[in-house]
């Protein structure tokens, strides 16, 4: 009985793994605008004159700063209006992955027409757009995951409605203790058949795509000046260096709008990039084999997963930091540690990055995410020399889950305020009435 429920197991995880690993043009929260405008021209059949677009907070804070793919410029109007012009409704999260430069030209005269607010939701993931020319109009509502459409109108007429009617509030979707434990999914990553799990190498091959054109120099350039900093012996060549570098070099890229698409992770690209590059690095630099790098890859971004099931998709904490600590896992398991180790790993970095907040989605993610893998491999070499935070200090358990569940804890509940003042502070910004 316990094999058979062990490989019912394994098959959910897969499912898992292919559900929430997935890939993503581009800043996931203003792809999400992008999406819900393109279904409104599909269903409008032509240009709007008006559109208007209501986010929720967090998905403004997520949207405010952010490269467009494709575009060169930044923010949630510009998603929107690429969105109706060049967006394919069809294709989830690379929704403006055949964006025209032609297409980007007739996005910009339409901006002036384009109005965004936050509207008061209970959910952390919400995108609203109305666009509307003469007497038509379109509406299509996104909640909860970057791709859930869960209304589309037409003139006024319901063609599509989930969860709720029109005009009754959306409600939260209920969250749910994760039915998994780290135990089980390092057992998974390490035993499963290779051939169930190979799928994963896409996403060293699509994030390592993204590093290279990093590399050349986007946003910040983090990763570059890395490199340079390597090149001329200010920095050495090493494995903490090496990861960093590949990390944020991705995270460059991806956050200053490059036509290159990162491997998510739980809805993020940069949770993706954080779970895999650091994984990709140490594979490199310790000269793993084929099946190491799969079944790390695999290990780190199931550990990834499991720990964001405990919060919010969008929330104050950095995801990235705890997506790394996906990353902290596998590469302890690489350096030849066992569960044991794999355990301080993992809450060696609850005890050092669990502070790291979210200010939303720009260029300095590239820094957040370079910080999450310098911590990353910094806790892997502490764990397999049995060191790691004790018990009595913070939110950290002997228990690895119960250290999770605890972080869990910390970003849905006790950094709500945390939230609403950074997202106060960003539209106060966006209005022009800072101090």
């Amino acid at each position: 009985m316990r094999h058979i429920a062990m490989k019912a197991q394994w098959t959910d995880f897969i499912t898992l793994l292919k559900r929430e690993v997935v890939p993503a043009l581009g800043c996931t929260e203003p792809m999400s605008v992008a999406l819900a405008a393109a279904n409104c021209r599909k269903l409008l059949g032509q240009v709007p004159t008006r559109v208007s677009v209501w986010v929720s907070g967090n998905l403004f804070k997520n949207g405010m700063g952010v490269g467009v793919p494709g575009t060169g410029m930044i923010g949630l109007p510009v998603a929107a209006a690429v969105g109706i012009t060049g967006g394919n409704p069809d294709a989830g999260l690379e929704v403006l992955k055949a964006l025209t430069p032609a297409q980007v030209e007739e996005a910009k005269s339409l901006l002036p027409a384009i109005k965004v607010d936050v509207k008061d939701v209970p959910d952390v993931l919400y995108a609203e757009v109305l666009a509307q020319v003469e007497e038509h109009s379109a509406r299509v509502v996104i909640c909860t995951d970057h791709t859930r459409i869960i209304l589309m109108e037409r003139d006024g007429e319901v063609l599509m409605a989930q969860d709720s009617a029109p005009g009754v509030q959306i409600q939260a979707a209920p969250s749910s203790k994760p039915t998994m434990t780290l135990r089980e999914i390092v057992d998974f990553a390490l035993q499963v058949p290779l051939a169930e799990i190979d799928f994963i190498r896409e996403a060293a091959t699509m994030n390592q795509a993204l590093a290279d054109e990093g590399l050349q120099g986007y946003g910040l350039r983090i990763g570059k000046i890395l490199t340079e900093q390597v090149e001329r012996k200010l920095l050495s060549d090493d494995l903490m260096t090496l990861a960093m570098r590949l990390s944020s070099a991705a995270s460059d890229a991806r956050m200053d709008g490059a036509m290159l698409p990162a491997m998510s992770n739980s809805g993020s690209g940069n949770q993706g990039i954080a779970a895999t590059m650091p994984v990709v690095a140490a594979a490199r630099f310790l000269q793993a084999s084929d099946e190491q790098l799969t079944r790390a890859l695999v290990m780190s971004h199931l550990v990834a997963i499991y720990i964001k099931t405990y919060q919010n998709k969008l929330s104050a904490l950095c995801a990235a930091s705890t997506a790394a600590m996906g990353a902290g896992a596998a590469i302890t398991w690489l350096l030849g540690g066992q569960f044991e180790q794999i355990s301080h790993c993992i809450n060696n970095m609850i005890g050092d990055v669990s502070g790291i907040i979210c200010d939303g989605a720009g260029s300095a993610c590239s820094m957040k995410v370079s910080t999450s893998t310098s911590a990353a491999v910094k806790s892997s070499l502490m764990a397999i020399n049995n060191l790691h935070v004790p018990q009595s200090e913070g939110i950290v358990s002997d228990d690895v889950d119960q250290t999770i569940a605890n972080l869990g804890r910390l970003s849905k509940q006790g950094m709500l305020d945390t939230d609403i003042e950074i997202i106060n502070i960003m539209r106060a910004k966006q209005q022009g009435k800072a101090e």
